[in-house]
């Protein structure tokens, strides 16, 4: 059973998801309160409540379901905060009115929809088909009967008919879908004058002052977060590979002997046969007669060979092979029977053999061409077989380093130096690293663990949560084995913490220098973009296009040509009725242009529009989804409690 469940993890998530959620609607809404009752309340919805327990259970479930699913290399933080939280409390309120609506006014299913519902499942059919057995063993391996599976899915399915038929039905008027296409494909043709701002980098000149004034001004923006300088063991292929001793020449040979098959192509035959049958009662007159026939072939066949598939045909017992000319296909040496390949291998390209007893008779062999043993002998293949038989050894080396690792990091809590003693490793370190980032090499100055050839590995979600961790920051305490992947592991420490803090000028001075380099630059380019704007705009001849501009693009709002959303919104933005027209826009690489000279209806055909009806529909019915759901929590008195706010804010502390 616990194979079953190992290999299909998303299946029994599916089950275990459709199980757990309705879980209090199964039981009532009364029931459910009683159950959690003695927690705060934090929502308050019709008779109902929402508590502190039921709240923190959905975040544990939510925490482990992405962790689950990005397989460890999700960070936590990311959930932590009043955003996320709120966001979690919403869905439950949604489902809470949902559920309060269901019972209200008393939702059902019945058996046939019930029945519908569970066979469409892909989880439970085989080859497209709803299978009882799959069924069965789905439900069995997951420790649950029918019962409790199909009243979970009658009370999702109850939930569904609350809000469900609002997307069933939820359809945008053709008239809007068709104004829609329009404005999408409409075109119009543009030209651009772009001022980069590397044009006006080289004239800009930034003085020390200008530094000073520009730090005592932003100097909280230039704080930065607490960090830590960190020592680590790197076990991997080349750790495990570092040192291992070389193989011995018997190691060698005996490797090359046992995987020659990898190396060597044996000697194969092209084999055709005429088979004079004997039946295994035979008489000794019946074998005797049988051997003269297939020797008076052979005889025959061995003055002339080129008769031998007219004479298979005409002459050969077997079935299956006499129809091809006696065919048997090319056989290797070593899958017949000794004396059989005796014979068949000792014959040249062409040459017909003697008659010979076999399975079923008497035979004729003829050669139709021949291959000796071909490939790569001990010598010419050595390079190769000792770097495989280092890689063998070196991945068991791998796989006893781990174990021992595992074993000295938690003998020896508060230092790596056993461990790397003990395994013959280097302990590396590494500075600059915060909770939710690597610092760039600029900030942390020298052994920026960002600027290393171990960055990726450290910048990992899971080292970075190691070590952050209590024990780790306070007590300096060595992490567990973190294993980044199969043959990647690592062990980190903290050496040093260093607080947030905001940097002195001097370690920042050319980072301030570059910015307002940047910004000036990026002012510049503005400024001689809208000067050459307004004399475009101002100009009594518009008709002859300036020289500043490329060549025309025809750009509509789903194929923009390659141009960022801003230019493409800004060419569309102007009036259309007298041309050409211009607009400017500013980015962060510069300021550009626009003349815009030409526009027209687009073709409403295109192939990017194809699906853009469901869009809207299915946009339209999350719409009304909505609507009707906040009017189903006005009706059900939504009322957030004071110890929800806690919650949202993330007080773990409440009395």
């Amino acid at each position: 059973m616990f194979d079953f469940i190992r290999t299909h993890q998303r299946l029994m998530q599916l089950v275990l998801l459709v199980l757990i959620l309705p879980s209090f609607v199964l039981i009532g809404v009364s029931g459910y309160s009683n159950y959690v009752s003695g927690d705060e309340p934090l929502v308050k919805v019709g008779d109902s409540t929402i508590t502190s327990q039921e709240f923190d259970q959905a975040r544990r479930n939510q925490l482990e379901q992405i962790q689950q699913n990005a397989q460890g290399g999700f960070d936590p933080a990311v959930l932590d905060n009043p955003a996320a939280r709120s966001v979690l409390l919403e869905s439950l309120i949604d489902r809470r009115v949902v559920a309060t609506t269901a019972t209200k006014e008393r939702f059902s299913v019945s058996d046939t929809a019930l029945r519908q519902a569970i066979a469409s499942m892909p989880q439970l059919q085989v080859d497209g088909q709803f299978s009882p057995e799959r069924y069965n063993q789905v439900l069995a391996s997951a420790g649950l009967n029918t019962r409790d599976f199909e009243q979970g899915q009658r009370a999702e399915l109850a939930l569904d008919r609350v809000l469900g038929p609002i997307a069933l039905t939820a359809s945008v008027p053709a008239a809007v879908v068709d104004r829609l296409e329009h404005v999408l494909t409409e075109e119009r043709t543009v030209r651009l004058a772009a001022f980069p701002v590397s044009d006006f980098e080289k004239d800009l000149m930034i003085t020390d002052a200008d530094i000073q004034a520009w730090y005592e001004k932003n100097k909280q923006s230039l704080e930065l977060p607490e960090q830590v300088s960190a020592e680590y063991i790197l076990l991997n292929e080349p750790a495990a590979m570092e040192n291992l001793p070389a193989p011995t020449p018997e190691d060698l040979q005996k490797y090359y002997e046992q995987n020659k098959a990898r190396y060597v192509q044996p000697a194969r035959v092209n084999v055709s046969h005429i088979q004079i049958s004997v039946a295994t009662a035979a008489s000794d007159d019946e074998r005797a007669a049988a051997r003269t026939k297939a020797e008076e072939i052979a005889k025959k066949l061995s003055a002339d060979p080129s008769a031998f598939a007219e004479t298979a045909r005409s002459e050969s017992q077997d079935a299956g092979t006499a129809k091809d000319g006696g065919k048997l296909g090319w056989i290797t040496k070593g899958s017949w029977p000794a004396n059989l390949e005796q014979v068949v291998f000792a014959l040249e390209k062409g040459q017909v053999s003697d008659a010979v007893e076999g399975p079923g008779g008497y035979h004729v062999f003829q050669a139709s061409d021949i291959q000796a043993e071909k490939g790569e002998s001990f010598d010419e293949a050595r390079s190769k077989i000792e770097a495989e038989v280092r890689r063998q050894l070196g991945a068991e080396r791998f796989a006893d380093m781990a174990t021992r690792l595992t074993s000295l990091v938690y003998d020896n809590p508060t230092s790596l130096q056993p461990a790397a003693d003990a395994l013959g490793m280097k302990i590396k370190s590494a500075a600059g690293i915060a909770r939710d980032r690597l610092l760039p090499s600029d900030e942390v100055g020298a052994n920026a663990a960002s600027a290393g050839e171990d960055a990726s590995l450290l910048d990992d979600v899971r080292v970075r949560r190691a070590l952050f961790t209590q024990q780790a920051l306070n007590d300096k305490q060595n992490s567990g084995v973190i294993e980044i992947s199969p043959d990647t592991m690592i062990v980190v420490r903290v050496s040093a913490v260093t607080p947030a803090h905001i940097p002195e000028l001097a370690k920042v001075k050319s980072h301030i220098q570059e910015k307002l380099k940047e910004e000036g630059a990026l002012a510049a380019a503005e400024k001689a973009g809208k000067d050459l704007l307004a004399t475009f705009q101002n100009s009594p001849n518009q008709t002859i296009v300036p020289e500043q501009f490329g060549t025309p693009l025809s750009i509509s709002r789903i194929n923009a040509q390659g141009l960022d959303k801003p230019v493409v919104d800004a060419a569309f933005s102007v009036s259309t009725k007298k041309l050409p027209q211009y607009a400017g826009v500013k980015g962060p690489q510069g300021f550009a242009v626009i003349r815009i000279e030409d526009a027209k209806p687009g073709k409403t055909d295109s192939p990017l529009l194809a699906t853009l009806p469901a869009e809207l529909n299915q946009a339209w019915a999350r719409a009304e989804e909505q609507a009707v759901l906040k009017s189903m929590k006005a009706e059900a008195n939504v009322k957030m409690l004071p110890d929800a706010q806690k919650a949202l804010a993330g007080d773990t502390a409440r009395n």
